[in-house]
């Protein structure tokens, strides 16, 4: 239960709210840690209550009666910092009128002198791109110097997509005692220069996946087989009628030519990578959150962080480069006890990767889908099914020839068979 941690009534009253009943494995080590004044790095799996192992402990710890930024959380897309900036309000407005907590939110290609303007008061809480936090710092409209807390969410992403700079010029102007809380898939080694830089002795949580996959997700492979990739992507999601369903693609290309492909034979179908412009992006979003598509096309920034309910299935129109992001693609479906369906159009260049994503533990079943109906097939691999054992396999040929075979024939068939063989031996 949430009310061992001794947080504020309001925090617990938006909780019961929220419908968090019990914290989950990274809540449990994280909020008391965060609460202490630890420095964090933290690694846990896609849909784990990463967010809210953080954002708890830090509202708790919020003055309200100063006014000054006392916390700041970076995100590496704009979707994935207004998801945040979203979550804080959920609890936030339950704050009492003498104990009010304030949050911004600040992204690239949104209007930055009506950022500034609002500026003219600093909130308790900022939320926003490394870009853009930075931007604003620079034009001495944000004070980060007063900030004590520093998030750094998806790390491993921000070195990809080279925001550690901006992150690192904003963390240099914070207090020499900064408590900084670092959550990542993974820690790469061209991060650690930059954690060693700012952490001392953080403390380290690595809540380690009972599979690496979510138990609720079925995976299934389905072959091209020279077949129209397009065509048969259609034919499946038809098939499947789903509540919401992601096809996830590798380029914002063959994201583009999929989405008007399938509108074209008549699906309602959403979009989502890099090339939309922020406002495009935001109305995209929202629009996926009133449920206006029953399709999205999606490249790989939607698998990271971005929290999009409702999602039933996920088909990976074909395989990512980094496996890592199969994982994260598949994370999307099967949250919150939920079942999900997770389906991979393959070709025979796959089959490396597949091998690999089985030995991180992914059991995937083999299916076809002709002629509007679906077909178990054997396993992908080549491997046949078990064999019968040899008493099942004399049963049949006796049965072949006899009409009848006598009740507990298969019993006494075992028993002889084992009497011979200890003969042998």
């Amino acid at each position: 239960m949430f009310e061992r941690f001794s947080f504020h009534p309001f925090i617990i009253e938006a909780l019961h709210h929220l419908k968090f009943h019990k914290p989950t494995p990274i809540q449990e080590r994280v909020i008391p840690a965060v609460l202490r004044g630890e420095s964090v790095i933290g690694q846990s799996q896609t849909g784990t209550g990463k967010t809210h192992a953080y954002l708890l402990p830090i509202i708790e710890r919020i003055d309200p009666h100063v006014e000054e930024v006392q916390a700041v959380i970076t995100a590496p897309t704009r979707e994935l910092a207004t998801q945040i900036y979203h979550e804080v309000l959920k609890i936030t407005k339950f704050c009492p009128n003498d104990h009010r907590i304030t949050a911004r939110c600040f992204v690239g290609g949104t209007d930055k002198l009506r950022s500034i303007e609002k500026l003219k008061t600093q909130p308790h809480i900022v939320i926003g791109t490394p870009g853009r936090v930075y931007d604003l710092v620079r034009e001495q409209a944000l004070f980060v110097h007063t900030a004590r807390m520093l998030v750094i969410d998806e790390a491993d992403v921000m070195l990809d997509m080279g925001f550690i700079t901006d992150v690192d010029q904003v963390a240099g102007r914070m207090p020499e005692d900064l408590q900084m809380l670092v959550f990542s898939a993974t820690i790469p080694e061209k991060l650690k220069p930059f954690l060693k830089k700012y952490m001392e002795h953080p403390t380290h949580i690595h809540i380690a996946p009972k599979q690496v996959a979510a138990p609720a997700i079925q995976h299934i492979l389905i072959p091209l087989r020279h077949r129209d990739r397009l065509q048969l992507l259609h034919d499946i999601l038809v098939s499947y009628n789903p509540y919401l369903a992601i096809v996830f693609v590798n380029t914002r290309k063959t994201a583009d030519e999929v989405a008007n492909g399938l509108i074209e034979k008549g699906l309602k179908v959403g979009v989502l990578h890099g090339d939309l412009t922020p406002r495009e992006r935001k109305k995209m979003m929202k629009a996926i959150r009133d449920l206006q598509f029953q399709y999205i096309v999606a490249t790989d920034l939607a698998a990271r962080g971005i929290d999009i309910e409702g999602v039933s299935h996920v088909i990976n129109y074909e395989l990512p480069a980094d496996l890592d992001f199969y994982v994260h693609r598949t994370g999307r479906t099967g949250r919150a006890g939920y079942a999900g369906m997770a389906t991979t159009i393959y070709e025979p260049s796959d089959q490396h990767a597949l091998v690999k994503l089985e030995k991180k533990g992914i059991h995937f079943l083999h299916r076809d889908f002709r002629h509007g109906e679906w077909i178990e097939l054997d396993a992908w691999n080549g491997r046949k099914k078990e064999k019968k054992d040899e008493v099942e396999q004399l049963v049949e040929k006796i049965a072949k020839k006899q009409k009848k075979v006598k009740p507990g024939y298969k019993k006494k068939l075992r028993e002889q068979l084992k009497k011979q063989r200890a003969k042998k031996k």
